[in-house]
């Protein structure tokens, strides 16, 4: 049996049904949560992922202590684990396009160290995140590329920083779903 034929480079086969409008599930989010700010945390991270952005650009939105962040293809831990990660994707995806379709706001729980009361060091924000993922991958020697899509659920823990802002803590994705057409991952 031979195996489908590819799609051209650089194009998608077969559109796949658009990403719905994102949805912001805040409400009942809990007093100290800025919604703004994980928005544009969740906002600025695929932003960054799709331009291939230097690893120190990322590594702002990153927790420089306690990083976790687990992928299909296994678990990786610190800044040193993420930069390698990253590193090697970037080498292997490209052409990405990250489509937000919804942020979920959980109530905040007291961060570690705060004594179990909130506001009193910190909150850890959890945040559900639904994201469509298309990208070409390239895999020598292949003649073409190929189209991966997917549909992927996951799940963050922020935490602030020092100067405020909200950084990444733990990051788990619970799913990937394939589009139509789409590769193997």
């Amino acid at each position: 049996m031979s195996a489908p034929a590819l799609p051209a480079p650089h194009t998608t086969p077969t559109a796949p049904p658009a990403p719905p409008a994102p949805q912001t599930a805040g409400a009942g989010a809990g007093a100290g949560v800025d919604e703004a700010a994980v928005h544009a945390l969740v906002r600025d991270w695929y932003a960054a992922l799709d331009r291939h952005e230097e690893v120190s650009g990322l590594l702002r939105m990153l927790a420089p202590q306690g990083l976790v962040m687990q992928f299909p293809e296994g678990t990786i831990e610190g800044i040193e684990g993420f930069s390698l990660w990253y590193e090697t994707v970037t080498h292997l995806f490209f052409d990405e396009i990250h489509d937000i379709t919804a942020v979920h706001i959980e109530p905040p729980d007291p961060a570690p160290g705060a004594g179990g009361v909130p506001g009193a060091g910190g909150e850890l924000v959890r945040v559900g995140v639904e994201v469509r993922w298309q990208t070409r991958r390239w895999m020598a020697p292949a003649a073409t590329s190929q189209w991966l899509g997917f549909d992927a659920a996951q799940s963050w823990t922020l935490t602030p920083a020092p100067d405020g802002s909200l950084r990444i803590l733990t990051y788990r994705v619970d799913s990937l779903t394939p589009l139509p057409g789409s590769a193997p991952l």
